[in-house]
């Protein structure tokens, strides 16, 4: 008999993952402390002057940031995990720097972590099972690890690609050039051509807040959300936050597809548009063979 993993999983100092407390609560309370030492700064002194228009850029920047995330993760999740297709280099690249932006570890970790959902699924066994606890199945199982899960390998599947190998391989140091050296290179930049150091805060931190609401609104809207039942509003909400990937109640009868809701139709591709993005994947040729539920096709 199997002991559920929020059970069996010891909380102590040891099994406690700092990473991944870093990227679900540490760095997003940094973008807010930037967001809001930008403003107090413009309101205080008076040779900075807040505009008005920094206000649709910081909603922009936060949106942006959600859309990059999910361009990561629909990927991932759809053709690395399920395999419903074969991404080319140029989509791998990309995918891989979107899921290092979005902060969801290696790809070798995520799809172990994640073929062990579906083997399990709401049962003991499942990583994140939200029977068990829906805080767990929230953050629970990421901030607290079983060491054996990090022994894992990479799948097979995914070692017949050299980018993802290499990629995955490197993902701390890649990870720390995205989310260090590039922005204090752009403050420089900023500072050098006489731009605004304020409004650059403003948008930094705007960018990283809409990392943290994507992160939470997967792990919130598909391990917790997406296994009870909800009103088809909140589907739709959570959906625009995840890129369609919280559309689950069909997700386990019916993994491997690349759409999530039908072809055909403006909302179902502004809902479900992590498969718009592999649809335009598609026509570029970055995707091939790609396999389509038939409810959706």
């Amino acid at each position: 008999m199997r002991i559920p993993r929020s059970v069996a999983i010891p909380k102590t100092f040891k099994s406690f993952s700092w990473g991944t407390a870093f990227a679900a609560f540490i760095y997003p309370a940094l973008g807010v402390a930037v967001v809001i030492t930008m403003v107090v700064l413009g309101v205080v002194l008076r040779d900075i002057e807040l505009r008005g228009y920094y206000v649709p850029l910081a909603l922009g920047m936060v949106v942006l940031s959600i859309i990059i995330c999910n361009g990561g993760i629909g990927p991932l999740h759809r053709i690395m995990q399920h395999r419903a297709g074969t991404l080319s280099t140029p989509a791998q690249i990309i995918t891989m720097i979107n899921l290092m932006i979005a902060m969801q570890g290696t790809v070798r970790e995520w799809v172990n972590y994640h073929s062990q959902h579906h083997r399990f699924a709401d049962q003991a066994g499942d990583p994140h099972n939200p029977f068990e606890s829906k805080a767990w199945a929230w953050v629970g199982w990421i901030l607290f690890r079983d060491e054996k899960d990090g022994r894992r390998p990479m799948a097979m599947w995914l070692k017949q690609s050299p980018v993802i190998v290499w990629m995955d391989r490197f993902y701390h140091e890649i990870s720390i050039f995205i989310h260090l050296i590039v922005p204090a290179v752009i403050y420089l930049a900023v500072w050098a051509a006489g731009g605004s150091l304020i409004l650059t805060g403003i948008l930094h931190g705007s960018f990283v807040i809409g990392r943290a609401l994507q992160f939470h609104a997967t792990n919130y809207g598909i391990n917790v959300l997406g296994h009870l039942k909800t009103p088809k509003w909140a589907d739709y909400a959570m959906a625009l936050l995840t890129g369609g990937e919280a559309f689950h109640d069909h997700h386990h009868d019916e993994p491997q597809s690349a759409l999530h809701l039908p072809r055909k139709g403006f909302w179902n591709r502004v809902f479900d548009y992590n498969g718009t993005l592999l649809l335009i994947y598609e026509k570029l040729g970055w995707l091939k063979d790609a396999k389509i539920s038939p409810r959706f096709a």
